[in-house]
């Protein structure tokens, strides 16, 4: 079982310091948010039965590369990746380039995990066609290997055209793509093209519906016997017993945040790492 934590919601600067606290305590990896702006006429509808975001305007929403690079140069074994980065808003060669080089700058510790995105505000903002963003993503995900190559490469798709070209620094081993989203389409997303599933927070009985729906996509498209990470938080007490369940049923790791609350995060994180994370 592998013991993430995040950065969403945090004061931008307080993600520098804690990042070195996972890392001294053991914790496996540590996540960052993904949102451009919040606008002041905000039309699109957030995916909750309220359709509105659950945080205000003036929530700080750091880019995520820049964000991961910092704490990258803070820590030696810490892992990085989103929950989750919306990707298919941005140019393809861009995200290339901005994940290559945080890959290099962390010796191969982050992972990408990408979604669609809801906020079609943000994609015109930046250029790129909402409509099609769940098929441009699909598209994507394997250019994006193919661009992490190294030396001459390029892409020829439906909706990405790149001609021959060197993309340096780029990773110095594959980078896992992970998929975000609980769709079915989401769903199958993560079971055909990527590397592993990111959900949100559950009761671990949730968490298994998923679980099984993935095992049943995975092995749907010959998939079964690859290796498949599922992450997500737990919406139960964090004692050693529920992890150890999750991990029983195929969940490989958990966003828990043992900090939130205290006024001694330090503090906080040791005693959850002693009293789970080792054991």
């Amino acid at each position: 079982m592998q013991f993430w934590s995040g950065t969403a919601f945090m004061d931008t600067a307080a993600a520098l310091r804690l990042a070195p606290l996972l890392d001294e305590a053991g914790f496996d990896g540590l996540i960052s948010a993904d949102h451009l702006v919040y606008p002041r006429d905000l039309k699109s509808k957030y995916p909750s039965p309220e359709g509105v975001p659950p945080w205000q305007p003036e929530t700080a929403w750091p880019d995520s590369w820049v964000l991961i690079g910092a704490m990258a140069a803070l820590t030696t074994r810490l892992r990085f990746s989103n929950a989750i980065y919306v990707a298919p808003s941005r140019p393809l060669v861009a995200v290339a380039k901005l994940v290559a080089t945080a890959s290099v700058i962390s010796a191969g510790r982050v992972s990408l995990a990408v979604g669609a995105g809801w906020m079609r505000e943000e994609f015109e903002l930046l250029g790129q066609d909402f409509g099609t963003r769940g098929a441009r993503l699909d598209e994507m995900i394997p250019a994006l290997r193919e661009l992490w190559r190294g030396g001459w490469v390029s892409w020829h798709g439906e909706h990405y055209q790149v001609p021959e070209l060197m993309l340096e620094p780029h990773p110095p081993a594959p980078v896992p793509i992970l998929c975000g989203g609980e769709t079915e389409v989401a769903l199958r997303r993560a079971a055909r093209l990527c590397d592993g599933w990111v959900g949100t927070a559950y009761r671990l009985d949730e968490a298994v519906r998923y679980v099984d729906r993935l095992t049943v996509l995975r092995r749907e498209y010959g998939r079964e016997n690859e290796p498949f990470e599922i992450m997500l938080a737990l919406l139960e007490v964090p004692t050693l017993d529920v992890f150890q369940r999750a991990e029983e049923v195929g969940i490989t790791a958990v966003m828990c945040a043992p900090w939130f609350g205290s006024d001694d995060m330090a503090g906080a994180i040791a005693r959850f790492a002693d009293e789970v994370i080792i054991k």
